[in-house]
């Protein structure tokens, strides 16, 4: 009985349907570059009335930052369920380097490009991760890194300059260029070279980066929209 009780009702489904809508219309809009866009247009993509969009967000920056964080939530979020069984810092972190490389040449992986740099200073998504697995590394003498936060910010450069080259030639192998990346930059952070080969040369697995992709996917207008063409009121 609790649990139907603790089920939502109508009025809260429809206002998750419209937030959703609103946040997958925004991603659309970052993917595509265009931060100017007027909220009418944002409400017109998510098939809801401009009234709706206040309902839920008092501006457009501030619905921006929830569809950014969304996207480096679920990236996250899943790079640690992928990699919870590694103990090794160093694993860890290349493959968490390795498998969001292999996602640039995919449409939605322009959230995160076009957000760019301020992905180096956020507390969401690779960055925290990637300084947590660095200092836990270097303190095991696997790499010889005297700043974590520096060597992430290097990291994070190498990352989106390898996403944007990416995008710019699909015809490019985005895993055997990921992999040279990672290794040559565990080698820049002081491991062997042969040790950073084996390290990324570990398969990184279909199925892992498939749950990745999908998690970073937004969501199709279908999905989010439903039955809107009647709008959205709540």
């Amino acid at each position: 009985m609790a649990d139907v009780d603790n089920r939502p009702n109508r009025l809260q489904l429809r206002k998750q349907r419209t937030r959703a809508a609103l946040i997958a219309a925004a991603q659309g809009f970052i993917a595509a570059g265009k931060f100017n866009v007027p909220i009418q247009d944002i409400s017109e993509a998510a098939d809801v009335g401009v009234g709706s969009f206040y309902n839920h967000f008092e501006t457009k920056e501030e619905l921006f930052e929830a569809a950014i964080n969304e996207v480096l939530d679920a990236h996250g979020s899943l790079l640690d369920a992928l990699t919870a069984s590694i103990d090794d810092p160093t694993e860890r972190f290349a493959l968490s380097f390795r498998l969001t490389g292999r996602m640039f040449p995919l449409p939605q992986s322009r959230i995160v490009l076009n957000h760019g740099l301020a992905l180096i200073t956020a507390d969401r998504g690779l960055a925290p991760r990637a300084k947590r697995d660095i200092a836990a590394a270097a303190a095991a003498g696997s790499l010889t890194v005297t700043d974590p936060q520096l060597a992430m910010a290097v990291a994070a450069g190498m990352l989106l300059g390898l996403g944007e080259l990416l995008q710019a030639e699909p015809e490019r192998d985005s895993a055997q260029a990921t992999d040279q990346i990672a290794e040559d930059m565990l080698k820049m952070f002081g491991m062997a070279a042969e040790e950073a080969h084996r390290v990324c040369c570990i398969p990184v697995g279909l199925d892992a980066l498939g749950q990745l992709q999908a998690a970073v996917q937004p969501p199709s207008h279908g999905d989010v929209v439903g039955a809107g063409a009647a709008r959205w009121r709540a």
